[in-house]
């Protein structure tokens, strides 16, 4: 690998880990962890429709099952969400917002997006030609 491509990865992670780190301290600032923003968040933006199923929003956290089920749980305790039988397959549990939790996550997505913006430009990726171009100081 080149320097210009350690370079790149190395500013990718750190402007990536700069906007996760807003996103906890604006969620902790809220009284919700950053995954229960996450399932708020996945929940509205589920596309299509206003909810999900348990595995739906496992997928998109990318964590196991069981432990969606207890995100959901400290969820519904907070009433962010509640649980409801699936439509198709009772064996299925589809979750969705409640008006607090859709009051939360509408909130929260405003201060996420502000910040996104501040970062316009910065996630471009170079093509693989120019990552691994010679520099003008490499030999």
């Amino acid at each position: 690998m080149t320097k210009k491509e350690f370079e790149t990865l190395s500013h990718f992670r750190y402007q990536l880990r700069r906007f996760l780190r807003f996103s906890e301290s604006a969620t902790r600032k809220k009284g919700v962890t950053h995954l229960q923003y996450l399932l708020l968040l996945h929940l509205k933006g589920f596309q299509g429709r206003e909810w999900a199923t348990v595995g739906e929003l496992a997928e998109r956290l990318q964590a196991h099952h069981h432990g969606v089920v207890a995100l959901v749980s400290r969820c519904e305790k907070l009433d962010l969400v509640r649980r409801e039988p699936g439509r198709h397959d009772r064996r299925e549990v589809e979750v969705h917002l409640t008006p607090k939790g859709e009051k939360l996550v509408e909130g929260l997505a405003r201060l996420h997006r502000d910040e996104l913006l501040t970062l316009q430009g910065i996630f471009k990726v170079p093509s693989a030609e120019e990552l691994s171009a010679p520099q003008e100081n490499e030999p």
